[in-house]
């Protein structure tokens, strides 16, 4: 065997390539079943950064093949709430999906032109399904045509007998069905058509913090009748309720946070007792996830009943069988499968499919015969021939924070058998701070992270007070106390690393899109442990983001920062912006310049303060981009930019040649 060269960290050479990764690669997302048995079709979305981040519906048919179901020029995405999800339903060969263009809902039979069957307008729909008895689809309407905010509602839209025939299909006007309260979602209708089931929160809540159950039964016109709050009524502890689904023989279930822990519940149906639930299988596990994007789906019912559901502990996701009618010691079976994370579950008969990666199996679509257990990879994110030689696994890490808390995360040494760093060298070390800030990392195999650790940097994805999937508790750590707890986890990630000697403590840099932006930039401002950041898109100005910012976190910050205005000066003591003579560090900025989210006049701000002062600044606009990177182009130039900044900062040599960026107020 060849003996490695030995080279500083951050020098070593890697396959693992920028070019590699977006040209090699896709970006997975929504799953569904359509038809049962033999006749079962798979269909996913695919986003394609070589095709400019469109979204693409792809069928896979009873016989095997694959196929595009919508031709070039359409891609599938809703702008509803901004980070949309939910924007497509399938049946009977049938595809119903949302077009980013104009924001229609069209109409694709296979082998067939999309066809629009809503009017052209300021709307924006999602969480779509067929109602197969009264021939419409239902979905959630955001209509943004007066002045304020979009007005939310449940709506009909009427679908010809013979849709998708042309000749005979003209674009239909929606019939409201439920309006009134600030956000809908989740709208399921009973397997006889008879009811629906739906969410709704109003501000300043998000529906993490607290949402409220209904159900209501249709008329004979297909109007609803008066809706009857099942869980999450006025005046009762707040409750997270996640995805409300019927069972085959008639029955609500539902996720709530209401013991701390996201677990499953029954409605007992009881119209004397219209709040009478109860557990199912109460477990310190969270068996679902923060509704940041519409049609979320954790669990579905296999054709006997059961509970097919995906669940995390300690920042890992299993998949398991639960029972709800068997005997308690016999209800839950978990699936030995060799997944670590799961997400986008759906359930038809005796088939689902999900999304699924582990720290050593990039991400896929993947189906799963419930009757033999087997599994079949449908489609994998990436074509790359991954040599394990080069793929660092995450070891899964608890450090002591302020306050006497623990904080978690996962960290990746350096990986390359090509390599060896010189005796008594520590390796530098990028800290990574997830968005949301309400959400999670993963363990599932991350080319963007194997591209650093493959080159000899260290990695650390934390997930710090406020994250998800440790229960209600850990996540309302946050509270109040945002561009404070985070900082400070990530933070006492690194040096805890440090201290044990497993990278260098001089050699710190932190990185993070969007909310995570904000822990970056935080960071950097008001504490002194990392020499050099990336704000991807990220916050500097809290109060700007209270003033101009959608519908969806209008009253975000309410709950992490302060009530806006009352509290303005906390917004001010925590925005890096007032005070830049504090950041003494480099750091590099990336911006879409059509980002609505986070609009770039606040990284803007933020670059100019800093080349005011002197300090090491680079700014990256991109053209064409939104709040989250989809284009090729670039995801290959930033991923480059990011590691050639390190580079002049940290003063190692890359092993590839790098077009590089300019970095303002450095010698």
């Amino acid at each position: 065997m060849t003996p490695p060269i030995v080279s500083p960290y951050g020098s070593w050479k890697s396959p693992i390539s920028s070019e590699a990764i977006v040209s090699a690669g896709l970006r997975l997302g929504d799953v569904a079943i359509d038809g049962v048995g033999e006749a079962t079709r798979y269909v996913w979305l695919e986003g394609r950064p070589s095709e400019k981040g469109r979204s693409v519906l792809v069928m896979r048919g009873a016989d095997g093949t694959t196929r595009d179901l919508i031709p070039d020029g359409f891609n599938v995405r809703t702008r509803a709430h901004e980070y949309g999800g939910g924007a497509y339903t399938v049946a009977r060969e049938t595809a119903y999906f949302s077009h980013d263009r104009d924001q229609r809902l069209y109409c694709s039979a296979i082998n067939s032109t999309p066809i629009a069957i809503t009017p052209e307008g300021s709307y924006r729909y999602a969480d779509l399904q067929v109602d197969e008895r009264r021939q419409r689809l239902i979905a959630i309407r955001e209509d943004a045509s007066g002045e304020g905010e979009p007005i939310a509602a449940i709506v009909a839209i009427a679908l010809n007998s013979d849709h998708p025939n042309p000749e005979n299909t003209t674009p239909q006007a929606s019939t409201i069905l439920a309006t009134g309260e600030t956000f809908y979602a989740s709208p399921t209708l009973s397997p006889d058509g008879s009811r629906l089931a739906w969410l709704t929160w109003n501000h300043p809540d998000l529906p993490w913090d607290s949402t409220t159950l209904w159900v209501a039964e249709f008329d004979d016109r297909g109007d609803l009748g008066e809706p009857v709050a099942i869980a999450g009524v006025a005046g009762a502890e707040p409750e997270s309720i996640f995805q409300p689904q019927w069972s085959p023989d008639s029955q609500l279930y539902f996720v709530s946070d209401r013991s701390n822990w996201w677990n499953f519940y029954r409605w007992d149906d009881d119209r004397d007792q219209p709040q009478a639930v109860h557990a199912i299988y109460p477990m310190e596990a969270e068996f679902a996830t923060p509704q940041w994007v519409f049609g979320m789906s954790t669990y579905g019912f296999s054709a006997d009943g059961r509970i097919v559901c995906t669940y995390t502990q300690n920042g890992l996701w299993f998949l398991a069988m639960l029972d709800p009618n068997a005997d308690l010691a016999d209800r839950f079976t978990p699936l030995d499968l060799p997944y670590t994370d799961i997400s986008s579950l759906r359930v038809s008969g005796d088939q689902a499919i999900f999304l699924a990666g582990s720290p050593t199996v990039p991400g896929a679509v993947v189906a799963l015969d419930l009757t033999t257990q087997t599994t079949t990879v449908l489609q994998r994110s990436t074509t790359l021939d991954l040599d394990p030689r080069y793929l660092a696994e995450p070891i899964a890490i608890e450090f002591p924070t302020t306050h006497n808390q623990t904080a978690y995360g996962f960290f990746y040494p350096p990986t390359n058998s090509d390599f060896a760093a010189p005796v008594g060298e520590l390796p530098p070390l990028l800290v990574k701070s997830h968005g949301g800030p309400t959400a999670a990392t993963g363990s599932s195999l991350s080319l963007r992270v194997q591209y650093w650790t493959s080159r000899g940097f260290g990695y650390l994805d934390v997930n710090y007070r406020g994250s998800t999937g440790y229960g209600r508790e850990y996540r309302n750590l946050l509270r109040g106390q945002w561009g404070i707890a985070d900082v400070d986890d990530a933070v006492f990630g690194a040096k805890s690393l440090a201290d044990r000697g497993l990278v260098d403590g001089d050699r710190l840099a932190i990185s993070g899109s969007s909310a995570g932006g904000y822990t970056v930039l935080s960071a950097l401002t008001f504490r002194d442990a990392f020499k050099a950041g990336a704000s991807y898109y990220g916050i500097s100005d809290l109060e700007a983001l209270a003033k101009d910012t959608h519908k969806f976190e209008a009253r975000y910050l309410d709950r992490l920062v302060g009530d806006y205005p009352a509290e303005r000066s906390i917004y001010v003591e925590r925005s890096p912006i007032h005070s830049p003579e504090k950041l003494s560090c480099p750091v590099i900025f990336f911006q879409g310049l059509e980002d609505k989210v986070v609009p770039p006049n606040q990284a803007v701000m933020m670059v100019e303060a800093l080349r005011s002062k002197g300090v090491p600044v680079a700014y990256v606009p991109f053209e064409g981009e939104q709040h989250g990177f989809r284009q090729a182009a670039t995801i290959q130039r930033a991923l480059d930019g990011e590691f050639y900044f390190y580079s002049r900062v940290f003063g190692y040599t890359p092993a590839d040649a790098i077009e590089p960026v300019a970095i303002d107020n450095l010698d």
